[in-house]
C-alpha cells in the first residue's frame, strides 16, 4: 500500500529526471496525502511531449455517482482486468514523481511507527500511476489518479506486505506510450524494486497528520521500542 509520500525535488530536477521540455516551479511537499492535488507526468496527445499536470490523488471511475471515495492504490497484478482500472490501464497511464514514501508498522495494539522509504541515492523516482477524467457526476472537477502497488522487497516487507511500484527510468517511455496496448509487456515493467536500491528509517509521528508538511517529516528518529535505533 502507499498512503502517503513526499516530493521535495525542484522543478529543474524533475524536468531532468523525467525528460520534460520545460521545468515548472515546484514547492517541496513533505507529506502528500490522499485527496490532495499532485503533479504527475503524462504524454500530451497533440504533441507527444511529456508534461507535468495536476491530478487529485484517489482515482474515481467516470461512471461513479460523485460521492464515492477514490482508489488511492490499485494492485499491479490485477489492474488491467479490474473494471475500475482497466480502461485507465489501457489508455491513461502516468508517472507520479516522488522522493520517498511512508509506511506504518504496527508496534503494539496502540502504536504505529511511521517509516520513510526512499532511493539510497536520494534521487527522485516515479511511481506507476493510472488516471481518470472527472466522473460524469462531477463536471469540471480535477482528474484523479491512483498508484499501483506490488509485492514488497526485503526492505519494505519489514513494515508492510505491499509497496508502490517504482518504475525503472528505462521503462518510462513504454509506460507512457499511449499506443502500447500489450498487457503482458506493460505488466512486466511493474516489478518490485530491488532491496539494494532503497533505504529506510523511522520518522516522527508528525507525519501522521497531513497538516504537518515540513522538513521535520523526514528527520530520522529512534523507534520507541528500541533504544539502539531499529525495530528489527
Amino acid at each position: 500500500m502507499c498512503g502517503r509520500f513526499n516530493q521535495t525535488a525542484s522543478g529543474e530536477e524533475i524536468a531532468e529526471a523525467f525528460a520534460l521540455d520545460e521545468a515548472q516551479a515546484l514547492a517541496p511537499r513533505y507529506n502528500i496525502a490522499p485527496t490532495q492535488p499532485v503533479p504527475v507526468v503524462v504524454v500530451e496527445p497533440a504533441s507527444s511531449r511529456r508534461v507535468l499536470v495536476e491530478r487529485k490523488w484517489g482515482l474515481v471511475p467516470r461512471d461513479a455517482l460523485g460521492k464515492e471515495r477514490g482508489f488511492i492504490n490499485a494492485r499491479a497484478e490485477s489492474a488491467a482486468s479490474k473494471p475500475a482500472f482497466s480502461e485507465a490501464f489501457a489508455e491513461r497511464r502516468c508517472l507520479v514523481p516522488a522522493t520517498g514514501f511512508y509506511e506504518w508498522q504496527q508496534v503494539d495494539a496502540r502504536r504505529r511507527q511511521p517509516w520513510l522509504i526512499r532511493l539510497a541515492s536520494g534521487a527522485p523516482f516515479a511511481f506507476a500511476g493510472l488516471w481518470e477524467p472527472p466522473a460524469a457526476a462531477l463536471p469540471g472537477a480535477l482528474p484523479t489518479f491512483t498508484i499501483l502497488t506490488t509485492q514488497p522487497n526485503d526492505v519494505t516487507r519489514k513494515v508492510h506486505d505491499r509497496m508502490p511500484v517504482i518504475l525503472a527510468p528505462d521503462d518510462f517511455a513504454l509506460w507512457l506510450d499511449q499506443r502500447e496496448s500489450d498487457v503482458d509487456r506493460l505488466t512486466a515493467v511493474l516489478r518490485t524494486a530491488r532491496s539494494d536500491e532503497l533505504e529506510m528509517h523511522a520518522v516522527s509521528t508528525r507525519v501522521n497528520d497531513p497538516r504537518n508538511d515540513d522538513p521535520e517529516c523526514l528527520t530520522p528518529v529512534v523507534p520507541p521500542s528500541d533504544p539502539q535505533g531499529s525495530l528489527f
